[in-house]
């Protein structure tokens, strides 16, 4: 690979890091050609981009976009690197997930993930990663939480209205 070569892939590399909030450093080593081509179609369907690179090129790329903001994924910068990049936070460990329990295999190893600013490190992240919820749903959870009260509230005044009507029936029957 020549200079050129590598300075156009860290360039590229730039512009997807920039480009996503969350990114995944799988290992994909002992995967067939079959198996890579089956999980770059399940990524491509579900919008996650599949790029493989080399580590120090990778590195390279994180480096000079924020060396320190960064840091913690250099660890995971070693064998058979694929990276997985999404807008979902969740959507990589939910095709990493899926695709292992229909290969049968335990293949890609998750390495790290970046998501929104924290780094979640090691294959036994892929459970928490897997429950994340999307900022979306976080939103919708709140207004919920808002509106329960609220809610409470109306149903009570509700509720006092038709024990008025119910006294107010009682006293009509009484005074009869």
């Amino acid at each position: 690979m020549t200079k050129q070569e590598k300075n156009d892939v860290i360039e590229v590399l730039k512009e997807k890091f920039s480009q996503y909030n969350n990114f995944y450093i799988t290992n994909t080593e002992s995967l067939t050609v079959e198996q890579i081509g089956k999980l770059r179609r399940v990524c491509f369907d579900k919008n996650v981009e599949m790029k493989v690179a080399k580590n120090t090129l990778i590195k390279k790329a994180l480096e000079s976009l924020d060396a320190e903001r960064f840091s913690g994924v250099y660890d995971a910068l070693n064998g058979v690197t694929a990276l997985l990049f999404s807008e979902s936070a969740k959507e990589p460990a939910l095709i990493i997930s899926t695709f292992r329990e229909q290969s049968k295999i335990e293949r890609p190893v998750l390495k790290a993930a970046f998501v929104d600013g924290d780094v979640f490190a090691g294959d036994d992240q892929l459970l928490a990663l897997k429950t994340l919820k999307s900022k979306q749903d976080l939103i919708g959870d709140i207004i919920a939480l808002l509106q329960s009260p609220a809610k409470n509230v109306i149903s009570g005044l509700n509720a006092g209205n038709k024990l008025a009507g119910l006294v107010k029936a009682l006293e009509e029957r009484a005074a009869n």
